[in-house]
């Protein structure tokens, strides 16, 4: 088949664009065939995400704005700390981008069934690769865009810039989003060519371990004492900011985006022109490269990640592993995930055995595991600089409102998780959902089962958090496990909602979990999860008074809790006890 395909790949201009035009059409004459049927069968999911968008897109550009009028009011300070704003926020998108275009990517190239299907066809893994690479570019850049658009509108309009900057900017932001989308495709070529390979293995460990123990030392706890705070203003501000000059490397594809876009602002066009020269220099060199020399990687990368039986094993160290494969299975002890398994006897066997194979499923994803393992970065960063706030907690207002957006942050993670990973559980069962109703377990015990093992796992991380997240901010003991219990109410309910919605709202024709959540049901999902922790959280905020008394109590701080626990009901409660009328007579 790869000799076949070789003279393809080396057929002239015309002949390797002729196949990405094919499955052009064929796509767009798809999704507006899916829309026109979206359209007529749902017509709440345009009013839902028409809300949503535009209530999103209005709040994001005010509170931008007003970040911007607040930072521009130092004075003397107010224009440095903006560019330096701007500079750390795109530095920072670069390396997001970059790891969700390797995840995306990975998954769409590798572990998906349209490429397999189209390279048992007569087209080049050139062209093939090159449609999928716009796929994954367009899925791991959209939300890039709803971040970025109203920022750059609040900082535009804080500038008082001219009209053309509207028109200049989306320009720069496209050249921008090419180099780390094909950043992230040559690592995922690399990944899947050469991670089996045990030289590759070691090489991405010490390379990994490097990068942490390189960050941890960058962003090291500056301690500023209170006689310094009584100097120089300037001294204790230039070093805040030091850390912060990584993210005006010259080099960096993030810099050249800042300040082609400050600069046009500012009427630089001179200097704006070359910095999105040099953008699009970049832009063209490795995207030609990417279009037009990967064919043979891109096919030899798709044969390995086929060959490999289950998952991928990421530990050069371990030893003996071929040798275990070959042991018989009769008689032998449980390993891995079914040892796992075993450390919870009260667990129904059936039940068990269906945790198993959801847990397997997940970790032959790469998608899933990938995503968990972005995520989780995200909140060891956010943990470790968690400790910079408890040394400004020296007034009632900022002790309540760190607390408050503390718990924010660890709900949203929750509403983060439950909507992408617990979500599509059901609907993940696809066609196949026949083959688990033979099971000696009803479809209602499997739903409780799936919802047993989730909130499990969420609220193990969820306390876990709220635990050590106190501590960091060195609250006493009472604020914390009263934050913990709240948060274990809220995942218990988030866990409840995306479940029960995820019953309610199947799509068992869709084998992508991203896509999955990307329907109206998991728009829907995201909507309620965000009302419910917004109204969450302002119940917790109206029972501080009750709490700072020490249980002392007067009646707001009672009645605060008693709606916090209504609202949970609410939102957890009702989508669960409807989800479990629906498997009640559901039809295999």
């Amino acid at each position: 088949m790869q000799a076949a395909m070789e003279p393809n790949q080396n057929s002239g201009s015309g002949g390797r664009s002729r196949p990405w035009l094919w499955l052009w059409g064929v796509h767009s004459r798809q999704t507006v065939r899916r829309l026109a049927a979206l359209r007529e069968q749902s017509g709440w999911w345009w009013l839902v995400m028409a809300v949503f968008l535009a209530g999103y897109l209005g709040l994001s550009f005010w509170l931008f704005w007003k970040g911007f009028r607040f930072v521009g009011s130092f004075p003397g300070l107010g224009t440095i700390l903006a560019e330096r704003l701007m500079f750390l926020l795109f530095a920072c998108l670069f390396v997001l981008l970059v790891f969700s275009s390797l995840i995306i990517g990975f998954s769409q190239f590798f572990r998906n069934r349209e490429t397999i299907f189209l390279l048992s066809m007569p087209i080049p893994a050139q062209s093939i690769f090159r449609w999928k690479f716009a796929e994954s570019t367009l899925l791991a850049c959209w939300a890039f865009l709803f971040l970025v658009a109203p920022l750059l509108a609040a900082y535009g309009m804080n500038q008082g810039v001219p009209w053309h900057y509207y028109m200049v900017a989306p320009l720069y932001i496209g050249l921008f989003l090419m180099l780390p989308a094909v950043a992230g495709a040559w690592i995922a070529l690399l990944l899947a060519r050469y991670l089996d390979r045990r030289s590759f293995q070691w090489l991405a460990l010490v390379l990994l371990a490097l990068a942490i123990a390189g960050g941890a030392w960058w962003w090291r706890p500056e301690m500023i004492s209170d006689e310094m705070l009584e100097t120089r203003v300037m001294n204790v501000l230039d070093r805040l900011l030091v850390r912060t000059q990584a993210a005006q490397f010259a080099f960096l594809p993030s810099y050249w985006l800042s300040a082609g876009v400050m600069n046009w602002s500012e009427g630089a066009l001179r200097t704006a022109l070359f910095f999105g020269l040099v953008l699009l220099s970049y832009v063209m060199l490795f995207g030609y490269a990417a279009m037009t020399r990967t064919g043979r990687l891109f096919y030899e990368g798709v044969s390995a990640v086929q060959s490999r039986a289950g998952g991928v094993w990421m530990w050069p160290f371990a030893k003996g592993r071929r040798k275990a494969r070959a042991r018989p299975l009769a008689g032998s002890a449980p390993r891995g995930i079914e040892a796992a398994a075993a450390w919870f006897p009260w667990v129904r066997p059936e039940a068990r055995a269906l945790l198993v194979k959801d847990a397997r499923m997940f970790w032959r994803d790469t998608s899933q595991w990938g995503q968990t393992l972005l995520i989780f970065g995200l909140l060891a960063v956010y943990m470790l600089n968690l400790r910079q706030f408890s040394h400004q907690m020296t007034h009632v207002f900022w002790y309540n409102l760190t607390s408050l957006l503390n718990l924010l942050a660890c709900s949203l993670n929750v509403a983060t998780l439950t909507t992408r990973f617990v979500f599509p559980q059901f609907s993940l069962e696809g066609k196949r959902l026949w083959i688990v109703g033979l099971a000696p377990l009803s479809l209602a015990q499997i739903l409780r089962a799936k919802f047993r093992f989730a909130s499990g796992i969420a609220l193990s991380i969820t306390g876990a958090l709220m635990l050590f997240s106190g501590h960091m901010l060195r609250l006493p003991w009472h604020r914390t496990l009263l934050f913990t219990a709240a948060i274990a109410v809220m995942t218990l309910t988030l866990t409840a909602l995306a479940l029960g919605l995820g019953v309610i709202y199947p799509n068992p024709r869709e084998d992508n979990p991203s896509k999955i959540v990307s329907g109206f049901g998991g728009t829907f999902c995201l909507v309620l999860s965000f009302v419910y922790i917004c109204g969450g959280v302002t119940w917790m905020a109206m029972s501080l008074r009750w709490v700072h008394t020490r249980f002392a109590g007067d009646g707001v701080g009672m009645t605060s809790l008693g709606l916090f626990l209504g609202w949970s009901i609410l939102f957890g409660w009702i989508p669960w006890r409807i989800a479990l009328r629906r498997v009640a007579t559901f039809e295999l």
